[in-house]
């Protein structure tokens, strides 16, 4: 189901609750959970506002938060903080006796809507006749469910971003040629890794419906689908560069949404786990410039405050459609469902679904 179809289904939020204390919020969110118990579950996404974490049962990436709230057979009601393309996920991996809602419909992924699946559908002929029967999809699990659907029906596969080179590995051993949604930039970091040439990737046009490359045909390895991260695409070279000069011995680490010569000016690069994790694992006093989203970021300083850390870019906006799930939002939805009423709830039809869990089955296989 696509995100028009879903903003079809749903209302504003009432004004009312703009003119509520974050106390009283914050009381009436504590009350109803408390009411609701284990019938309630509240995955939160890393990116996501304090302010809505502190209210997570779960803090994770998409794809694991989906995990967790098909595991919570006690859950009736999964309302998952983040945004769209996640709720998909877990409303396919959860049963028919939980319902998936999205506090705000709005919150949706700049990335995920780059990917639109009747453009793929355009794509995948002119690329056939192109290449023949020589390439398989795989989409990063920032992606709809269509797309997810696509790939899982073309023999493809889901990846992370901690998993992409095991996939991409395991791809080429299905076929000579990859075909990767909808992130140029994880496709293009994880494929130059894995020893494949720059000049052996192509970049697919959506918006031309052209395939963008210099090299001869046959050359091609990877075609990457002309999408990014606003987020990650705003780190620069010239923000490593600002870093290198005022703090000369601090690292700088990167998530791999941000392009290839970030990530190579960069110390190191990881999904967001890694880049938890290195933190982590970091000794008392060491220095580091992290390239992800800000939310994130200022989290990870309020956890180390033994460690001097920064955005690699200290300018840089939060993720703002992830931003779109606030308190009123949130108990909103909450309230919604303690009244019998419940509102924004994430359906996708079970085609889909069925080619999406093939999908993503073949990655959990591997990855």
């Amino acid at each position: 189901m696509s995100i028009t179809s879903l903003l079809q289904q749903t209302t504003l939020l009432p004004e009312h609750y703009r003119a509520l204390s974050v106390k009283e919020m914050e009381s009436r969110i504590l009350s109803i959970k408390q009411k609701l118990g284990p019938k309630l579950f509240i995955p939160g996404h890393h990116y996501q506002k304090d302010e809505v974490i502190q209210f997570a049962d779960a803090t994770g990436d998409s794809l694991q938060l989906a995990q967790l709230s098909a595991a919570n057979k006690e859950a009736e009601h999964i309302v998952f903080c983040g945004v769209h393309f996640m709720a998909e996920t877990a409303d396919m991996l959860t049963t028919k006796q939980q319902h998936v809602y999205l506090p705000d419909m709005r919150a949706g992924c700049s990335m995920a809507d780059m990917a639109d699946i009747y453009q793929t559908e355009q794509a995948w002929p002119i690329l056939q006749q192109l290449f023949g029967d020589t390439i398989i999809p795989l989409t990063y699990v920032n992606s709809t469910a269509a797309i997810k659907a696509f790939t899982g029906r073309h023999g493809g596969a889901c990846v992370t971003s901690s998993n992409a080179k095991e996939l991409v590995q395991w791809a080429f051993t299905q076929k000579q040629r990859i075909f990767f949604l909808p992130d140029q930039h994880l496709g293009r970091n994880t494929a130059y890794d894995l020893g494949i040439p720059l000049k052996n990737m192509a970049v697919w046009n959506p918006h031309k419906n052209m395939l963008e490359t210099n090299e001869p045909l046959e050359n091609i390895q990877v075609i990457l689908w002309k999408g990014h991260c606003s987020v990650h695409e705003g780190f620069t070279v010239h923000h490593t560069e600002v870093v290198r000069k005022e703090h000369p011995t601090m690292q700088i680490i990167v998530h791999p949404e941000c392009s290839r010569e970030v990530v190579a000016a960069a110390d190191d690069a990881g999904s967001t786990k890694y880049i938890i994790e290195t933190i982590n694992r970091a000794p008392s006093g060491s220095a580091w410039a992290i390239g992800t989203e800000m939310n994130l970021v200022n989290r990870i300083m309020k956890q180390h405050p033994d460690k001097h850390i920064i955005s690699l870019n200290e300018n840089f906006c939060p993720c703002l459609t992830m931003n779109r799930i606030d308190l009123p939002h949130l108990l909103w939805s909450l309230e919604s469902i303690e009244q019998g009423q419940p509102h924004n709830r994430i359906q996708v039809d079970e085609y889909t679904t069925a080619e999406a869990l093939s999908s993503l089955k073949r990655m959990l296989a591997r990855g």
